[in-house]
């Protein structure tokens, strides 16, 4: 009986000791609870290994979240593991299979495949029972909303309602635009000349901020009596320009800017005037090429009005320096404790939606999807100073 008793015993410890993906899982940062007591962690908290998956660390967004997420779940006791997509759906699969292998009993999601019925059903097919946290990055395709979330009962989305965004961007840009336009205008022929930079094709957080940061300005401009923005390139029918890896890059905006300006600036009479981005990555990378042309200074010369969406430090830096104008903040934080909380309400064995719910009811600035009761929306903010 001892023998079977110290077999036991030893077979637990190797049980506990076991942890979410692993030191030796590809592209992963290990990174467990804070040191505590085990008396002072709730027993539901010490018993979750999470493995959360980002869909790259490059974005400067999704970096912020990261740090504020490993801060709440630290925090509440929680263990967990962080894993790099490398903007590869196909790593990031591998890398949840892998850590479902070794042991983690709740997924949170940062999908690489934005608005993908067909990746959200792979992921949670490989889930199984274990519950998974969707998140930032849409897991169903516009217009089909419910699909996939309707379907399920142990998973949930929690990330913006994507028209706001865009909303909230045409609006400011309109407004600006109005109050300043004459010193805008550079050439002076009456017309706002701009750019658009996308950052992803298919993404519906790009779709809804491409097509509203230029649709709500020009509503705010007609109403003003003003003439709508001109798309600075006739030969361009899109009207915008796409980073064509989908990584919303600064690089990729500094690059597509080098190139405009060489035919559309000042000397020529053509100069794009206003600049409007999906994100601050973007906006970063733009004002960098234009301060090669010597605009953007942040000396009070010349200065292009550029627009972005985050509110990230950098780019709240520069609105500081007057480099930037305005951007439409993503709240990285908010975001983060309210997957937190859903989180360790569930590793508590509370229903996805009673989670949700009770998120939804401690703040403001977040609100459940019309239908959908496990679709929880963090609110955007207009950011200018």
């Amino acid at each position: 009986m001892k023998k079977v008793l110290a077999l036991l015993l030893a077979l637990t410890m190797v049980f506990a000791l076991a942890a979410c993906g692993g030191s030796s899982a590809p592209a992963a940062t290990q990174a467990p609870a804070a040191e505590a007591p085990a008396a002072e962690a709730p027993a539901e908290a010490a018993a979750l290994n999470v493995g959360v998956f980002y869909y790259t660390y490059a974005d400067t967004y999704i970096s912020s979240v990261r740090t504020a997420l490993d801060a709440e779940l630290t925090a509440l006791g929680i263990n967990f593991t962080d894993y790099d997509g490398n903007n590869s759906q196909t790593t990031q699969n591998e890398t949840i299979n892998t850590a479902l292998q070794n042991g983690c009993n709740l997924l949170i999601v940062n999908m690489v495949t934005s608005g993908s019925t067909d990746v959200a059903n792979e992921i949670i097919s490989m889930a199984g029972d274990v519950p998974v946290i969707f998140f930032n990055r849409a897991v169903e395709n516009d217009g089909e909303e419910g699909t996939v979330l309707g379907a399920h009962d142990s998973i949930c989305f929690i990330g913006t309602d994507a028209p706001e965004a865009g909303h909230l961007q045409g609006k400011m840009v309109g407004e600006y635009v109005v109050a300043n336009y004459d010193a805008i205008d550079l050439n002076g022929d009456g017309t706002i000349s701009y750019a658009m930079f996308k950052g992803d094709e298919a993404n519906v957080e790009a779709i809804y901020r491409t097509q509203y940061g230029v649709e709500d300005a020009d509503a705010v401009l007609t109403a003003a009596g003003k003439p709508a923005l001109e798309y600075f390139d006739a030969a361009n029918s899109s009207k915008y320009q796409v980073d064509l890896q989908g990584a919303w890059s600064a690089q990729a905006a500094t690059d597509y800017m080098n190139t405009n300006l060489a035919q559309y600036n000042e000397a020529n009479g053509n100069m794009i005037e206003l600049i409007i981005c999906n994100n601050d990555n973007m906006a970063e990378g733009c004002i960098s090429a234009l301060e090669t042309a010597g605009f953007n200074l942040g000396d009070g010369g010349k200065t292009i009005p550029v627009f972005g969406v985050d509110a990230t430090a950098s780019a709240q830096d520069l609105i500081a320096a007057g480099k930037m104008t305005g951007t439409v903040k993503q709240d990285a934080e908010g975001m983060a404790k309210a997957i937190a909380e859903v989180a360790a309400a569930v590793g508590e064995g509370t229903a996805m939606t009673d989670a949700i719910a009770a998120v939804a009811g401690s703040a403001e600035m977040y609100t459940v999807a019309d239908g959908i009761a496990n679709k929880l929306f963090v609110a955007y903010a207009p950011f200018t100073a």
